[in-house]
């Protein structure tokens, strides 16, 4: 139970700790009572663990501390929280889940061999709430969503209509988009669409920046950044800048450009109830099927919304 605590002071707190991720921790101590309990500071601020223990203090030696992510063992802006740990006297730490950062891993074997008894789990719930981040430190790169708003039969347009799902779904998107750092379509949808990509219709923090992939020349007064090279050389650029999290929002070149080159890492596709009978498909050809398994599956007003993880870290 400690363990889901820890992990919905996380999620309830989500992007606190950004760039850095956002943990949640719990001290429990050797009554079985909680004792102390900590978010991520943002960036530069006291990690999740260590604001716990402060929380608890004396009470912390020979409990247990429950942690969404394993404690880190590097010195960044702050020390290691695993020092920290040890320095408590905690007795045991349960961790929801490995760092994948290279710089910051290896919490757990330090933990050890100063006698801690380390339990490391492997919770999607635990790498899921900083999925975004995870794929950035370990990949070099953005987490990838696509998004395709689709007919039954597939199609991204439906003959004499402006939209094809409902105003539920176009809603949904806009909290997709306030939830990345960017947002970016292919070139032939700025040609068709103008997409402005701002969020208009879900609170907001910052505004995600706007791109158009492709050769361009992006149409006169259009506000998106144009990415014009290679798309795995314009990722590692764009995670150089910062940016851990990128929504695709189409249109069909763009989407098969990426699913071909192994990088989506989450795929939604809202499906409409209509059948469109001509119009172009979600995708290009591949160049073999994907094998997506079973999505997860959402009722979004009349639309259904289908989601699979393709890839995590």
């Amino acid at each position: 139970m400690s363990l889901e605590r820890a992990l919905a002071l996380a999620g309830g707190h989500a992007g606190r700790g950004y760039p850095n991720p956002t943990v949640g921790a719990v001290v429990v101590g050797t009554n079985g009572s909680v004792v102390g309990e900590g978010i991520s500071e943002p960036a530069g601020g006291p990690h999740a663990e260590v604001v716990a223990l402060d929380a608890a203090g004396e009470a912390a030696r020979g409990g247990t501390l429950f942690v969404t992510m394993e404690p880190c063992a590097h010195h960044g802006r702050t020390p290691p929280c695993a020092e920290r740990i040890i320095e408590a006297g905690v007795g045991r730490v349960v961790a929801g889940c490995a760092d994948p950062n290279p710089d910051a891993q290896g919490g757990a074997p330090r933990l050890r061999d100063a006698g801690v008894d380390v339990e490391l789990l492997d919770l999607p719930a635990a790498r899921r709430q900083n999925e975004a981040w995870r794929t950035w430190v370990a990949r070099g790169r953005p987490h990838v969503m696509l998004k395709l708003a689709v007919s039954v039969d597939g199609r991204v347009a439906v003959p004499e209509r402006r939209w094809v799902t409902g105003e539920e779904s176009r809603r949904r998107v806009h909290e997709l988009r306030a939830s990345v750092d960017a947002v970016a379509v292919g070139m032939g949808t700025v040609r068709a669409d103008a997409p402005r990509l701002d969020v208009r219709e879900a609170p907001v923090v910052r505004q995600p920046r706007r791109l158009a992939f492709g050769g361009g020349p992006l149409p006169d007064g259009s506000e998106l950044e144009l990415r014009s090279g290679a798309l795995r050389d314009e990722l590692a650029a764009l995670a150089a800048e910062g940016v851990q999290s990128l929504l695709l929002e189409g249109g069909p070149t763009l989407a098969t450009a990426f699913l071909a080159d192994s990088l989506v890492d989450r795929l939604l596709v809202f499906v409409a109830p209509v059948v469109a009978g001509d119009g172009p498909p979600m995708t290009g050809p591949l160049p073999e099927p994907l094998d997506l398994g079973v999505p997860e599956l959402e009722r979004v007003g009349d639309d259904v919304l289908l989601g699979w993880r393709l890839q995590e870290v």
